[in-house]
C-alpha cells in the first residue's frame, strides 16, 4: 500500500480499514493463545520426554559415526559436537515451531483431552516406554524377532497393525523422513568440504538406500508397535485406530512428522558439516 496511513479516506473506506485492523489486532491477540494450545498438546503427547529418548539414541548414533567415518574413532571434541547438535531444548523449539505451522486442525481440544485425560494418555505412556526400552539393542533384536514370528504365525494382532499403519502412513513417511535426513547428512559433508559430489550424485546415492531403507523401517516399526501396544486389548487398540483414521487424527500425525522431520533434518545437515570438518582435522 502506497497511500500513508494519515490520508484521508471517504467514511465507508475509512470503516473499512478500522475494520480490517480489528481482523488484524484479533488474530494477533489470538496467535499466542493457539501456539500456546499445540504446546500443550505437545505436553500431553510427552514430547520432551520422547526429545529425551531421542537425544539417547542420537548420541548413540553419533559414536557409531566416529567408528564409520574417522580414522581415530571417537573423541572428546566430537563428542561434545553431537550433544550439542543434540540439544533438547532447541530440538523441541523446532518441533513445536514446525508442528504449530502444520496442524490445520482448528478444534484441537478433542486431541488435547483426549492425549491428555482419556485413553490416548495411556497409549502414549506405553509408547514412549517402548521406544526408551528399544533403546537398548537386545531388546530392539527381540522386537524385531517378535514381528518376525507374529507374521509367520499370521497373528491376528497385525491386522489391527496394519490398521495403524496404514492410517498414518507410517513405513512410507519413516522412509521418506529418513531419506530426507539422510540427503541433510551428505549436504553437510559436501559443503563441509569432505567429498565432491553433485546433487545428482547425492540423489543417486541417498535413493539407492530406499529399499534397504524401507525393509527396516517396516520390521523396527512393527517391532516396535507391537511391543507397545501389547499390553492393549483388541477393543483399546481399536479405539486408538479409530482416532488415527479420523479427520483430526489424520492432521495430528502429519504435523507430528513435519515437526520431527525439520527437527532430523537440521540435526542431520549439522552433524555432516562437523563430520566433515572433523575428517579434514579442523576445529570443531
Amino acid at each position: 500500500m502506497t497511500r500513508s496511513l494519515s490520508t484521508r479516506l471517504p467514511g465507508e473506506a475509512q470503516g473499512s480499514i478500522a475494520a480490517l485492523f480489528g481482523l488484524l489486532a484479533s488474530v494477533l491477540l489470538a496467535a499466542p493463545a493457539l501456539a500456546q494450545s499445540h504446546d500443550d498438546l505437545l505436553d500431553a503427547l510427552k514430547t520432551d520426554e520422547m526429545l529425551a529418548i531421542m537425544r539417547e539414541e542420537g548420541v548413540g548414533y553419533g559414536d557409531e559415526l566416529a567408528l564409520d567415518l574417522f580414522a581415530s574413532g571417537q573423541n572428546p571434541r566430537w563428542s561434545a559436537l553431537v550433544s550439542d547438535l543434540y540439544n533438547t531444548d532447541a530440538m523441541r523449539q523446532v518441533v513445536s515451531e514446525t508442528f504449530s505451522e502444520t496442524l490445520a486442525e482448528p478444534n484441537i481440544a478433542p486431541l488435547l483431552d483426549y492425549f491428555a485425560h482419556g485413553d490416548g494418555a495411556y497409549v502414549v505412556t506405553l509408547e514412549l516406554a517402548a521406544r526408551r526400552a528399544m533403546v537398548d539393542e537386545t531388546v530392539e533384536d527381540i522386537a524385531r524377532n517378535a514381528y518376525q514370528s507374529a507374521l509367520a504365525d499370521d497373528d491376528p494382532r497385525l491386522v489391527l497393525i496394519d490398521r495403524f499403519v496404514a492410517a498414518n502412513d507410517l513405513v512410507e513417511a519413516n522412509v521418506e523422513g529418513a531419506l530426507n535426513a539422510s540427503y541433510q547428512f551428505y549436504r553437510g559433508l559436501v559443503e563441509g568440504g569432505a567429498f565432491r559430489m553433485t546433487e545428482e550424485d547425492i540423489l543417486a546415492d541417498v535413493w539407492g538406500q530406499e529399499e534397504e531403507t524401507r525393509i527396516d523401517t517396516r520390521e523396527w516399526l512393527y517391532g516396535f508397535l507391537l511391543l507397545a501396544y501389547g499390553p492393549l486389548d483388541d477393543a483399546e487398540l481399536e479405539g486408538y485406530v479409530e482416532m488415527s483414521e479420523s479427520a483430526r487424527g489424520q492432521a495430528l500425525n502429519r504435523a507430528l512428522f513435519a515437526g520431527f522431520n525439520a527437527m532430523y533434518d537440521k540435526i542431520s545437515y549439522g552433524l555432516g558439516l562437523a563430520a566433515a570438518q572433523q575428517m579434514q582435522g579442523q576445529d570443531l
